[in-house]
């Protein structure tokens, strides 16, 4: 599925020859006063002994701004590719095709994106996804090693990831394929949060990833997930702004109800989509599949009701699995996917709590082997745990007040205290509480 622009709303903003900048001593992502243009390999000169041999995307008010990405001319890519032969074709998306290549200067084995100029996305795109992993580095964010701006060429390197994306394990596998763990599963989800969260938290102002989804999750050895395509990156509200709105753009069946409704973009419009992900890692369904029977073709419209009746949720486990899961940890982890997917966006936690309850999940080493029946089997109603608040809470050991569907909805999509999260927080270890306790705003109740 590529990207697509859900309506045919004006946009509302655009192209500023101003893009955004780095500064270094206070991490801040910020705005020049002026950027001169991106280098292309046409305009470089020749390197000296001294030099470091890269090249920079330059804006005009000194070093602080500087963006530093290597410039590749065409030629050298296409000897890298071996002019882009059919036999270096990795895959296609909404920015063009992807190809595997050695560069012939150092021997590094790369991906090589070349814009489509008939795409979907253009010159803007390519633009900001230079920006953007030019500023941002973290071990969850996909490493751009240069670009190429040759003529009317527009090609993006990255480092190349050998297990390919998350949609490739997830999905129509071949038999001789081995679908994921549950152990490799949350590995990912706490990962691909983990990129996110510094998207959010660390950059400032925010960016708002807005294209979230299990093909844009690469894998790396050990699939260690990175997240790529920033092409449709926003930098988020500051101030006492509380949104930024722009033209729909997005992948249909991700998009978070309000921001295709309205077009006002917000960090919680990525927690939406990340839930999605979240529930296809944990389903093994996409989240759009027109193959499916009528009423399971939208992944998120299918599993709303189910979570309404915890007797039902052994069907939400992807039938791959086998079986192989913790049954409390499959409780843990569809509150946090239903936590994720509330319509309402204010009643959806901040993605550092989801981090905190997935490296949690992460940490909690599944062992189908040495783990007992009874906990592999989904356990029959017990007497409810009693919060020492006095309200009944939805206990994922099997217990919980009311087993009705409407008790349990009540349960899930309640939106929680600032004070309760921090006595909670205890639930998720306490070196968790004391490394993320300032961000205390909400909680997964799930643990009972």
């Amino acid at each position: 599925m590529g990207c697509f622009p859900c309506f045919d709303s004006k946009e509302e903003e655009q192209l500023k020859p101003e893009p955004v900048k780095y500064g270094r001593r206070d991490n801040h992502l910020s705005v020049p006063s002026n950027i001169s243009r991106l280098a292309s390999g046409a305009d470089r000169k020749p390197r000296n002994n001294t030099g470091s041999g890269r090249d920079l995307i330059s804006p005009r008010d000194g070093p602080e701004g500087q963006i530093s990405a290597h410039v590749f001319t065409f030629r050298e890519l296409a000897a890298a590719t071996k002019n882009f032969r059919p036999e270096s074709f990795l895959g296609e998306g909404g920015f063009g095709r992807v190809y595997k290549g050695q560069l012939e200067t150092t021997g590094q084995v790369v991906a090589v994106k070349q814009l489509d100029r008939n795409g979907l996305q253009g010159n803007r795109e390519f633009l900001v996804e230079v920006l953007m992993l030019s500023l941002l580095h973290h071990p969850n964010l996909v490493n751009l090693i240069g670009y190429c701006a040759d003529g009317d060429q527009r090609l993006l390197v990255y480092e190349f990831m050998p297990l390919g994306s998350l949609e490739d394990h997830l999905f129509d596998l071949p038999p001789e394929k081995e679908p994921l763990d549950w152990n490799t599963r949350m590995k990912i989800a706490a990962g691909a949060a983990k990129g996110l969260e510094h998207l959010h938290d660390n950059a400032k102002p925010p960016v708002i990833y807005r294209d979230f989804k299990s093909s844009n999750i690469l894998l790396d050895e050990g699939f260690t997930p990175k997240l790529s395509d920033f092409g449709l990156a926003k930098l988020g509200p500051t101030g006492d702004k509380s949104h930024v709105s722009t033209r729909v753009m997005g992948t249909y069946g991700y998009c978070a109800p309000e921001y295709a409704m309205t077009g006002q973009l917000t960090v919680k419009s990525d927690v939406y989509s990340f839930g999605v992900v979240f529930l296809e890692l944990i389903t093994g369904r996409r989240a759009i599949d027109g193959a499916r029977p009528h009423g399971e073709q939208n992944l998120v419209t299918w599993a709303r009701p189910i979570f309404n009746d915890r007797r039902k949720f052994g069907k939400l486990a992807d039938p791959q699995l086998e079986g192989r899961y913790p049954v409390r940890g499959l409780y843990q982890a569809l509150a946090v996917a239903s936590m994720c997917i509330q319509e309402q966006a204010a009643t959806r936690p901040l993605i550092a709590e989801v981090v905190t309850a997935l490296s949690y999940l992460a940490n909690q080493a599944y062992d189908p082997a040495s783990t007992s029946g009874q906990d592999r089997r989904f356990k029959e109603p017990q007497a409810s745990k009693v919060s020492p608040r006095g309200d009944s809470r939805w206990d994922l050991d099997g217990s919980e007040k009311d087993d009705s569907p409407k008790e349990t909805a009540r349960m899930l999509n309640k939106d929680l205290e600032r004070e309760r999260a921090v006595a909670e927080a205890k639930m998720w270890g306490e070196n968790w509480r004391e490394k993320r306790r300032q961000h205390g705003q909400g909680s997964f109740d799930a643990n009972g």
